[in-house]
């Protein structure tokens, strides 16, 4: 089997809570236990999805497709899901997926699975072969990612199963299929296809990759409240008034910043934007609006950690910016502290989850990941990209699922 292995990453995993989902037919059902992923000599795609981080996020207005027009910059972190993707053994009736981590649902429209049929059928209609000579795949996806939590991750697992997909099959598409496919997978699925710093407009298919910030990137304290968001039902709630009271702050700040990260920005200068960052999300509103409770969360999480608080996306997920992963880990310790005591209000059924992480650098070729990882042995037949599971550019996170007095993707 294809080991995930923390290494020396400072990735913790949150305990294995099970397989998530039971057996149904065809391209969702979930793959039964007890063959090794390394039966056969079966090659071993192996993947990094990133989790994503909105430094800013104004909308435009609502756009005929029913969608609203964007502009966002957006960067992936260190903290993110584990997706392994290898042909599917002889006989296997279609594409299967296993979960384990955090819980989420495995349906038949699992995002994993779309993105994989979506995949073969685009190469099938370029011609290169027909969508049943590409093989079924297994999939096995360790969730480290909140699910509705603002961060992206059902998109960047597709993206990453679109890249898996097209690896183990030993095939190519062009990249306007590529750009096509993730557009239809979910808005923020682009984003992850630049495996960087972008800007994002349009309602999400439009992406301008941007120069990463100069030295070691800032690290981020996230806390994601036991209270998933739905993103359709925020903005639902953003086309129905809740909006803020300047409605060109967001969109100035994210254009300032645009420009910043063009001309080249170090991370002490993106830590001095902090105050601006946080009146730049125009969803903060609607996401109130949703869940009120929100509001006493973000004002009492500012207060302990002392910095200014960010929401990401369409929320529940706040951040901090900090200088050092050092810094981001000692602040997680409090919101630990906060919620044992009290001081942090518990939202929702599930448990509060803090995280100490760090925004990517530019992902490095794997051959450099391999060669600066002496007695590492990788499995010859594992195949891995520039965000690998293996391997974090430049650090590591460490996510802490904190005990609270509770009950436990565009």
């Amino acid at each position: 089997m294809t080991r995930l292995d923390d290494g020396d990453s400072g990735l913790r995993r949150p305990s294995r809570r099970g397989d998530v989902g039971g057996r149904s037919e065809g391209p969702g059902r979930s793959e039964g236990s007890g063959r090794s992923e390394g039966a056969g000599g079966r090659l071993h795609i192996v993947r990094f999805a990133p989790a994503k981080l909105n430094l800013t996020l104004a909308v435009l207005g609502r756009r005929g497709d029913g969608y609203h027009s964007l502009h966002s910059i957006m960067v992936p972190l260190l903290l993110g899901d584990a997706l392994t993707v290898s042909v599917a053994p002889h006989g296997s009736a279609g594409d299967t997926l296993r979960v384990s981590g955090l819980p989420m649902s495995v349906a038949t429209d699992n995002l994993v699975l779309r993105a994989i049929a979506a995949v073969r059928e685009a190469v099938a209609s370029e011609g290169h072969v027909g969508p049943s000579e590409l093989p079924p795949l297994s999939a096995r996806l360790v969730k480290l990612i909140p699910v509705a939590a603002g961060l992206g991750g059902g998109s960047s697992d597709a993206a990453a199963a679109m890249a898996a997909a097209l690896a183990a099959w030993q095939t190519t598409l062009a990249p306007a299929s590529m750009s096509a496919v993730a557009a239809s997978l979910g808005s923020d699925v682009p984003f992850f296809l630049a495996r960087g710093a972008a800007l994002v407009t349009g309602r999400g298919e439009v992406v301008e990759t941007l120069p990463a910030v100069e030295a070691e990137p800032p690290a981020v304290l996230l806390v994601t409240p036991g209270l998933p968001l739905s993103t359709a039902v925020v903005f639902g709630a953003y086309a129905a008034g809740a909006r803020p009271v300047d409605p060109a702050c967001a969109l100035g700040i994210s254009e300032r910043l645009a420009a910043r990260l063009r001309a080249g920005t170090t991370a002490s200068e993106l830590l001095q934007c902090a105050p601006e960052l946080a009146a730049a999300n125009d969803l903060l509103p609607a996401s109130i609006s949703v869940a009120p409770e929100l509001e006493s969360f973000v004002r009492k999480l500012e207060k302990l950690v002392g910095r200014p608080v960010c929401q990401s996306g369409s929320g529940p997920t706040q951040w901090v910016l900090y200088a050092t992963l050092a810094e981001a880990r000692k602040a997680v310790r409090l919101v630990r502290l906060a919620v044992a005591r009290g001081g942090l209000p518990i939202l929702g059924d599930g448990e509060t989850f803090a995280v100490a992480t760090a925004i990517a650098g530019p992902p490095l070729p794997p051959a450099v990941q391999l060669e600066g990882r002496p007695g590492r042995v990788n499995g010859p037949r594992t195949v891995h990209n520039g965000f690998s599971a293996d391997t974090h550019p430049r650090g590591g996170s460490a996510v802490e699922p904190l005990e609270s007095k509770g009950d436990d993707s565009r």
